[in-house]
């Protein structure tokens, strides 16, 4: 044993003298730790972090309970409904730092696709790195105002980055949102004009497949939808977005959303994963109330029934159970692989409608564009035209009549439940429709924005911004900046 154990070290030592620097660097490479990644490489973790973290997880089912789509009927959905623990610097924490962490991947795969970088050439990637980014950054701003952009995501070069205004992060200017989104769509532009020359993201794009026509239509109808953020801000909001969405999406198959989910675990889609495992949301009497008093028929595809009858939740006053009492969403019940919508077509035709009225065209253009949002909305919920034209002529035309821009938003309140909820809440801030019902926003407060993270106080207490999120609304929503 003795002679073996020397062999051993022998022949270990003269592999060791043997081998070169550059054999033993190969050797000890890691290779599930790549130090280096095309860009296009980068791109499934940017998208399904977008999609999860931005969108189809806590952010929209907050909002989906704060504007009232849902109640919150069990553990923190039925304390975040009666206002508890909402200035807590931890509620948010994971996700800020999500959102950096994402900001992070999409800014290494511009720097690799910008001019001076490896894949310089590689103008498809950047062009659809910095409509992505342009996505995630009004995420971020539209729910914490002010926040570290210019100078954040550097890692150790800037430790503490200072603050930007909202003002300045919504701008044409060089790291603004639509700064972002115009120099995306002239990259993608470039890469059609170079006929296939570039560099295609093909199956690294899980939501268009490469197709750089679409992500140049999802662009501009983003523009529309941030340009009409800015209606307290900006006059000509209205205007630009009108300008913005002739070039948007043309039908429902140009929707910018992702598709991917399977029957699985872990690959299904988060809402179901939310209901099935937790069950904390029931159906807000707020909407269903106002579904009903229009007889919409969509209330069938909407929510469960109990016993045979609808129960929504009231808002902030739902018993504490979970599941069984109220009714729940039927869309989720049913879409274990439904399709995440980061905006849809109707969406779009809402907003249309909304800039035609804010910009004073004849209301017989505004009606056209808000009945072609509503059978789009149908045809999204697998109904006909034929229905959502009775539906208009039954229970919309009159209302609009009387109230146009009152109809609009809440005819688009009720389509965007409830996937869509963060742009119904974001539309609630600067407009105040529909009507809300939790007794809470009186005794406590309406949350309109979100509390800082802790780890931003602990680690930037410099530039740290301490907020009232009941009292203190972001600047678009006719709020003050707060950078120091």
């Amino acid at each position: 044993m003795k002679t073996l154990k020397y062999l051993s070290v022998f022949v270990l030592a003269v592999f060791l003298w043997g081998c070169d620097e550059d054999a033993m660097d190969d050797i000890n490479r890691d290779r599930n730790n790549a130090s280096s990644v095309d860009a296009f490489a980068l791109l499934p973790d940017a998208t399904l972090k977008t999609v999860v973290t931005a969108t189809a997880t806590d952010f929209a089912w907050y909002t989906s309970k704060w504007i009232e789509h849902s109640a919150g009927q069990w553990a923190q959905s039925h304390d975040d409904d009666r206002r508890i623990g909402q200035s807590a610097t931890s509620a948010w924490n994971n996700h800020w730092n999500g959102m950096y962490d994402l900001q992070n991947i999409l800014r290494i795969m511009r720097e690799l696709t910008e001019p001076g970088g490896p894949e310089e050439n590689n103008v498809h990637a950047l062009g659809i790195a910095r409509i992505l980014t342009a996505y995630n950054l009004a995420v971020m701003t539209d729910f914490w105002g002010d926040i570290p952009w210019t100078e954040a995501v550097q890692g150790a070069g800037n430790m503490k980055p200072a603050y930007d205004r909202q003002s300045v992060i919504y701008s044409e200017s060089p790291g603004g949102i639509f700064w972002y989104l115009d120099q995306g769509i002239a990259n993608l532009q470039q890469a059609i004009d170079l006929g296939g020359a570039a560099p295609n993201a093909g199956g690294f794009d899980y939501i268009y497949n490469g197709n750089n026509a679409r992500w140049i239509k999802a662009a501009y109808s983003l523009k529309a939808r941030y340009h009409m953020r800015l209606t307290q801000r900006d006059g000509e909001a209205a205007s630009k977005a009108l300008a913005a969405l002739a070039n948007g999406f043309e039908s429902a198959a140009d929707e910018f959303k992702f598709t991917r989910y399977e029957a699985t675990t872990l690959r299904d889609n988060p809402w179901f994963q939310f209901m099935s495992e937790r069950s904390h949301l029931a159906a807000s009497s707020t909407l269903f109330n106002i579904m009903d008093e229009r007889n919409d028929p969509r209330i069938e595809s909407y929510f469960t029934t109990v016993g045979g009858e609808y129960n929504p939740a009231p808002p902030g006053q739902a018993e504490r159970v979970q599941g069984g009492l109220y009714s729940e969403s039927l869309l989720t019940e049913t879409g274990r692989t439904r399709a995440t919508p980061l905006m849809t077509y109707h969406e779009l035709k809402f907003i249309e409608a909304e800039a035609r009225q804010r910009a004073g065209q004849p209301l017989d253009n505004v009606r056209t564009a808000l009945q072609e949002a509503i059978v789009a909305n149908f045809a999204y919920h697998g109904s006909d035209a034929e229905a959502a034209d009775a539906y208009f002529d039954a229970a919309v035309a009159s209302r609009f009549a009387s109230d146009p821009l009152e109809e609009i938003l809440t005819q688009k309140y009720i389509a965007a439940y409830e996937y869509e909820a963060m742009e119904a809440y974001h539309d609630y801030r600067r407009t105040g429709i529909p009507t809300l019902h939790n007794p809470h926003n009186a005794s406590v407060g309406f949350p309109h924005r979100l509390q800082y993270a802790v780890s931003e106080e602990s680690n930037n207490p410099d530039n740290f911004i301490e907020v009232n999120v009941h009292t203190q609304r972001v600047w678009w929503a006719g709020g003050d900046e707060l950078v120091k």
